[in-house]
């Protein structure tokens, strides 16, 4: 009975997720960057959020916020619609 008393004394430590650590998260890297700037017009800043098989890199890569991520995801779609991007990244081979 006095054992039951002991045990409800110690504290009691779940096993699982020990060896998490929680990661700084990064800034957007387009937060000084005004929101009329991220259209379809501007195809160097679209260009570098696409990778080398022509699709729209997401987030957790790039770390753009919510709000960005949706107006890139819109433009760049609207720049593919009107043959401004290639479907296709060129790689330079020298």
């Amino acid at each position: 009975m006095t054992d039951n008393k002991n045990e409800d004394n110690f504290l009691k430590i779940s096993l699982i997720n020990q060896n998490v650590r929680l990661r700084k998260r990064k800034s957007c890297p387009l937060a000084n960057i005004p929101d009329e700037d991220i259209n379809y017009k501007n195809v160097d800043l679209l260009s570098k959020f696409i990778s080398d098989r022509g699709k729209m890199l997401s987030t957790r890569i790039t770390a753009v916020c919510r709000k960005k991520q949706k107006k890139l995801a819109n433009a760049i779609k609207n720049a593919r619609q009107l043959s401004l991007l290639s479907p296709v990244k060129k790689i330079n081979v020298e």
